[in-house]
């Protein structure tokens, strides 16, 4: 990642304040997955601001958490965070996930939400969340997945000359379980499970409007849901 990807990325989180309940839905669907992780080295890329690191910390047995993150301006703002919550196996450190500073098979499990969208080279990245795992460790992924309706949407975007951006990031790749599945498989992993939440209508000038489907046919229509998740394992 380049400095100016760096410094778009520092602006981009000063604009917020840490996601201190972590509540996103993919936070959710991680912790629904998570196998047990007694005596645990986890990592977290992607950490951000260090609300959903901060959770891990406090929800789990993980002997170590660790929270990395591109932007120095969001991992001071996870430190912070970190020390106000006095979760003694909790660290953050600034790292790219295209190059993730740790040796290979580092990690027992590896949580990454919402970031190889956002860098240059995704299947790149996952092959380094594959590295940093042991064998028989687990990798949590979460990605969009415009397979749906704002995928469409996306792409009537494009078609009339307007940027599509997630919550304004400096980098918006365009993802799609499948294709999210294909570097999984490629980065020699086992695919364990998939999930998936969320279908949406865009809404001129407004955050796009949440359907409310019955949990039936939100599990039918899962491959089609704007969040996904793919649980692998390093065998």
């Amino acid at each position: 990642m380049t400095d100016d990807a760096r410094c778009a990325y520092d602006a981009w989180h000063a604009g917020f304040d840490v996601d201190a309940g972590a509540e996103a839905p993919w936070h959710r669907m991680v912790l629904a997955h998570l196998r047990p992780l007694d005596g645990a080295r986890m990592l977290e890329i992607g950490c951000g601001r260090g609300g959903f690191a901060a959770k891990l910390a406090e929800t789990t047995a993980a002997a170590r958490v660790c929270g990395v993150d591109f932007s120095r301006t969001a991992v001071a703002m996870a430190a912070r965070h970190g020390r106000a919550g006095g979760h003694p196996q909790l660290a953050f450190a600034v790292g790219d996930i295209l190059t993730i500073p740790y040796r290979d098979g580092a990690f027992d499990a590896v949580v990454s939400c919402e970031t190889v969208e956002h860098v240059a080279d995704p299947a790149r990245a996952v092959r380094e969340l594959a590295r940093v795992l042991r064998p028989g460790g687990m990798l949590y992924l979460t990605t969009p997945n415009y397979l749906g309706i704002m995928g469409l949407y996306r792409g009537y975007r494009r078609l009339t000359g307007r940027p599509y951006t997630e919550v304004g990031q400096p980098i918006n790749r365009l993802t799609l379980l499948p294709r999210t599945v294909h570097w999984i498989r490629a980065a020699g992993l086992t695919v364990r499970a998939v999930d998936g939440h969320g279908h949406y209508l865009p809404a001129p000038g407004r955050p796009p409007v949440e359907l409310a489907l019955p949990t039936a046919a939100q599990r039918l229509l899962r491959a089609f849901a704007l969040h996904s998740l793919v649980v692998a394992e390093k065998v």
